[in-house]
């Protein structure tokens, strides 16, 4: 294995998650007491697996990228490019291609373009978020 990276959800996520749990209490507390109790803890319990389950795996070995459940050959991956800031701002937006690939998270703003060197796919590159775009940038051109 040449890299590894988990992109989690941020700390803000969490707090969203507990703030979507709690609220839920004020939607029952007028008509069942009982529920100002157990449905938070339900509701937590399920945001949280759905946020977890928003996790990105990146994985790049000598032969193959994964990225979640896509993967490539890495012999079709002839060079990739971080961006930060304003530059990735523009690469999820104004730059960003139809036919690209996505795998992009809201709490990660850095994003690796991955450019893809492959005629029978019509794919022109992977954008992928990363909290370390230079690091996954060179994994993949090394």
């Amino acid at each position: 294995m040449v890299y590894q990276e988990k992109v989690r959800p941020s700390v803000g996520m969490w707090i969203l998650v507990v703030v979507a749990a709690l609220s839920t209490a004020l939607m029952v507390m007028p008509v069942w007491q009982l529920g100002t109790i157990i449905l938070p803890i339900v509701s937590f319990v399920l945001f949280a697996w759905w946020l977890n389950s928003l996790t990105l795996t990146i994985i790049v070995t000598e032969r193959q990228l994964f990225v979640g459940e896509a993967h490539i050959d890495r012999t079709f991956v002839p060079s990739a490019q971080a961006f930060d800031g304003e530059e990735a701002r523009q690469a999820r937006g104004v730059d960003l291609d139809a036919r690209a690939f996505l795998k992009i998270r809201p709490w990660a703003k850095s994003v690796v373009r991955i450019e893809l060197d492959d005629a029978s796919d019509p794919t022109p590159y992977w954008l992928v978020s990363s909290r370390h775009p230079h690091k996954l940038a060179a994994a993949l051109t090394s």
